[in-house]
């Protein structure tokens, strides 16, 4: 796990006048490897480099060079992320080429991969990365991000070349290089503020693009990447195991797979996440096989309902595993958010991501690596809303004419009351009506607010592919793609990257692994939605795994007491951001601060989109503005146990 930077200049001259450039891009990205840094050069190509060290420590530095025999040191890689399976793709490519290697780390098998089996090598790989591979002989970089999107991927391209780059902040460093202007991207803000994040492959800044997941490329100097999408998952269960033969598939590739996100170096030691769902239970309980000292990490609040803490201490006691909590108050919400935008690069206006970052900062200092259970929803049927297309099955039956009708009944009953967004819902198609698990702002409610709101920017442009790929599928499988896409690669792996390496600490998802996902693509609509619950499949695959009282828990979805907060501990915080904020071409100043009052008053609940727009008022101050300096801290390492 590690930060990398690749600069791809138009001529050699230029790429030696911007050696330190990049050398100087590298170090806001310090967090995500804090054990070694380099720069390295080569024709037109400038690497940089942060390493967090997990396998053959003492050697397979990066940037790492290798060639066969009859061209050594031919390429050269820059790798961020861990390939579980490299010990049998490394001893495949011995066998079958005499492929040779002088490390016994990771990087060299996917570089050795790419010699001997092209482009397709990336479909070799089980596990989470980017890379950039040089090319000395051809004179081309070829570079990929992993199918789920776990390990980020920003790029932007200008007069001065094309960069790309595990954190944005580093393009952002290299503007006047490259000849880009830090713009805003409206359209991408816009999106922002439906989703609550900004989709790929947008960013907010109008010249930064992010390499979409399961995507490679290849690019020359001086020219512009062609991009191929190489991961085409689908939920297809035509075929296949079901009852007893589904459930066994289930735990033993779950087993498998958290065995091989295990792996590290004898000195490194790897704990586990832990909340009161069967996810991260999953993992720690099966993580606890290869490591019997593990550590489990929680976190939680002292507000009654919005804490997980009891159930996972009931947990870690069942499976026999230490247990380190950290509650989080408002006041150090309030204190971090600055700090923790700065790392996400883009705006997430999810308030999950605080806590999480308070437990990943504890965590360091035990662990250099956990395991967690992102992923496990958007494959196996987690999310409540997939039951919706049940419960609105009888407008399916109503005629068009009359479902539109109910459409705008709805529009004319009161915002809160309870049953009008049922019928608003129930009127449209599920193209029209599902978009991923957030929805913050609706048009109608956006355009009281965003002053620069455009007719025809919805959530379709993102979701439109998507939903056409599908259009055969059973509605679940289809929300589930959508989510793929959209909630998966944009909110929850966002969140889950950016802070944790903030903290220096590597997290590995073993659920989103490509053995892992053959076997979920292929369960039948009724195993993951039957007898009232989600993931019924995978529930009954771990019901010898983990403890009982977790088996069949209603998810709690990790709830933040931000409604209760902003209009209490928070609200004096909030008018502040909002009167501070440089944005007045941008929002409606005084429908923002409606929106504070009517939710301080308890007329509507306007907890989330007033978080969205918080948020990115923080992000305009910290990378528009300028105005907003966090400090910055040192990355933080483990103690001694």
């Amino acid at each position: 796990m590690c930060g990398l930077l690749g600069l791809i200049c138009a001529t050699e001259s230029d790429a030696v006048n911007a050696r330190e450039a990049v050398n100087a891009a590298m170090r806001c990205q310090r967090h995500r490897g804090p054990d070694e840094q380099d720069t390295w050069a080569d024709g037109e190509v400038v690497y940089g480099f942060n390493r967090l060290a997990f396998i053959d420590l003492e050697h397979s530095h990066q940037p790492l060079h290798w060639g066969p025999p009859e061209a050594p040191g031919r390429y050269t890689l820059n790798f961020n992320g861990e390939i579980y399976n490299f010990q049998e793709l490394r001893a495949e490519l011995e066998e079958r080429f005499g492929a040779k290697f002088d490390t016994e780390g990771d990087g060299e098998a996917i570089v050795a991969a790419y010699h001997y089996l092209g482009a397709d090598a990336v479909k070799k790989l089980r596990g989470m990365f980017a890379f950039l591979i040089w090319d000395s002989q051809e004179k081309l970089v070829y570079g990929a991000r992993d199918p789920f999107g776990i390990k980020p991927l920003y790029y932007a391209q200008g007069p001065g070349g094309i960069a790309f780059s595990s954190e944005k902040k580093s393009l952002l460093e290299l503007s006047s290089t490259l000849g880009v202007e830090e713009k805003l991207d409206r359209t991408a803000l816009q999106h922002y503020l439906v989703l609550q994040y900004v989709p790929e492959p947008e960013s907010l800044h109008a010249a930064i693009r992010r390499l979409e997941s399961g995507t490679s490329f290849t690019v020359k100097p001086g020219g512009t990447p062609e991009l191929t999408r190489y991961f085409h998952p689908q939920f297809t269960a035509k075929t296949g195991d079901r009852g007893e033969a589904l459930y066994e598939r289930i735990a033993d590739v779950l087993q498998d797979s958290v065995a091989k996100h295990m792996i590290s170096d004898p000195d490194v030691t790897v704990g586990a996440f832990l909340s009161g769902g069967i996810d991260s239970t999953a993992t720690a309980t099966l993580a606890k096989r290869h490591n019997p000292n593990l550590i489990a990490f929680t976190t939680g609040f002292e507000r009654e309902g919005y804490s997980e803490v009891d159930v996972a201490a009931e947990s870690a006691a069942a499976i026999g595993v230490k247990h380190v909590v950290r509650t989080v108050t408002s006041a150090e919400m309030m204190e971090v958010l600055p700090l923790i935008v700065w790392y996400l690069d883009d705006p997430v206006a999810d308030p999950a991501l605080v806590p999480l970052w308070f437990i990943a900062r504890e965590a360091r200092k035990h662990v250099k690596a956990v395991l967690s259970g992102e992923g496990a929803d958007e494959l196996f049927g987690g999310y409540t809303i997939y039951n919706e297309p049940i419960s609105l099955a009888p407008f399916e039956k109503v005629p068009g004419s009359v479902r539109k009708l109910i459409g705008k009944v709805s529009t004319k009953i009161p915002e809160g009351t309870r049953g009008k967004d049922l019928l608003r819902r129930g009127s449209l198609s599920l193209e029209d009506r599902y978009y991923g698990n957030a929805r913050i702002f609706r048009d109608d409610q956006l355009r009281g607010v965003l002053k620069t709101f455009t007719e025809g920017v919805g959530f379709k442009d993102v979701t439109a592919p998507w939903y056409e790929v599908s259009k055969d599928w059973d509605p679940v499988a289809r929300m589930q793609h959508v989510d793929l896409y959209t909630w998966l690669r944009g909110d929850i792996l966002v969140k889950a990257d950016k802070v944790t390496m903030a903290n220096s600490l590597e997290l590995r998802v073993p659920f989103l692994d490509a053995e892992v996902f053959k076997v979920a693509a292929s369960i039948p609509l009724e195993e993951k939605l039957a007898n009232g619950t989600t993931k019924y499949a995978l529930r009954r695959a771990l019901e010898k795994i983990i403890p009982a009282h977790v088996l069949n828990r209603r998810k709690l979805g990790f709830p933040v007491p931000i409604r209760h907060w902003l209009r209490t501990d928070m609200y004096e915080w909030a008018r502040g951001i909002i009167t501070d904020s440089q944005t007045d071409e941008l929002f409606d100043k005084a429908a923002v601060f409606r929106l504070l009052e009517e939710h301080r008053a308890g007329t509507l609940d306007h907890s989330r989109r007033l978080w969205a727009l918080l948020v990115f008022m923080l992000w305009h101050g910290i990378f528009i503005e300028h105005r907003i300096k966090p400090e910055i801290p040192e990355p933080v390492y483990p103690v001694k146990l």
